[in-house]
């Protein structure tokens, strides 16, 4: 029997309004979606951020997550977008989830991500030293570059408008798993039996395709892998997003037969 809930993970410096498009495109199919939001992101944009927001560890974001997840009557359909998506195989890797859907993921520890537009995609000013226990936040420049460069320039300025601050330990955490020393990021693919469908957009910046196929070729025995072209990293507000959602709708409706069945480049 297939799961009709779907927790919806939002990514760095988002919230629930991140799946406003896609909470009712599978609302209208039937599904039951929930969008969480993580620790310390339920504020006012233009708040000054939670003191303790820059020491939050990824693995704290999945353990009240985790808390959400248990207390359902059945187990969910686990979507993530970006650090989202990262957050969803953490969650998978703990024996969670019927099945996972990553959007633009972020790459798990042993997945290199470092390439010339990932670079150009984080500002100066967001890595500077110390800034791993402290609040950050991108610069709307950065953002247009790295996440939204395929909107419009009104389509972005709304969802800058609504960024709040995240957590430089998660950021860390994300980019520079190579000198964590709480591998905060490690997941052991052997751990992750149940479907997972792993989304990428070629014209992704900030985590290109490359890294996606990486992570697809990780969890193999169980993933599927599409690509789409003419999309990038904010693939779910992107023109054409009806169409992606739709493949991932067809993908539930058959994941238990389907998974790890093939790509679509």
């Amino acid at each position: 029997m297939m799961s009709r809930t779907i927790v919806m993970i939002h990514g760095m410096f988002g919230g629930s309004w991140c799946w406003d498009n896609y909470r009712r495109f599978f609302a209208d199919r039937g599904y039951r979606c929930l969008t969480p939001i993580l620790r310390y992101h339920d504020v006012d944009p233009k708040d000054k951020p939670h003191p303790s927001l820059g020491t939050v560890s990824l693995q704290d974001y999945a353990d009240d997550l985790q808390k959400t997840i248990r207390s359902l009557d059945e187990e969910p359909i686990i979507m993530g977008h970006s650090m989202g998506g990262l957050i969803a195989q953490i969650l998978g890797g703990r024996g969670l989830g019927r099945s996972l859907v990553l959007l633009s993921s972020a790459a798990p520890a042993g997945i290199m991500a470092i390439k010339p537009s990932v670079v150009k995609s984080v500002p100066p000013a967001e890595i500077q030293w110390g800034f791993w226990k402290k609040p950050v936040k991108s610069t709307f420049e950065s953002s247009s570059y790295s996440a939204m460069h395929l909107l419009s320039e009104p389509q972005r300025r709304d969802a800058y408008s609504r960024y709040v601050y995240d957590s430089g330990r998660a950021l860390f955490e994300i980019g520079f798993w190579f000198l964590d020393a709480k591998k905060a990021t490690a997941i052991d693919a052997a751990g992750i039996t149940v479907p997972l469908l792993v989304i990428s957009g070629a014209e992704d910046r900030i985590t290109p395709a490359s890294v996606h196929r990486k992570i697809a070729l990780k969890y193999r025995k169980s993933a599927t892998y599409m690509e789409f072209p003419n999309h990038a990293h904010w693939i779910f507000g992107e023109p054409g997003w009806e169409e992606i959602a739709g493949h991932i709708h067809v993908w539930l409706n058959h994941n238990d037969a389907g998974a790890g069945d093939g790509n679509r480049q």
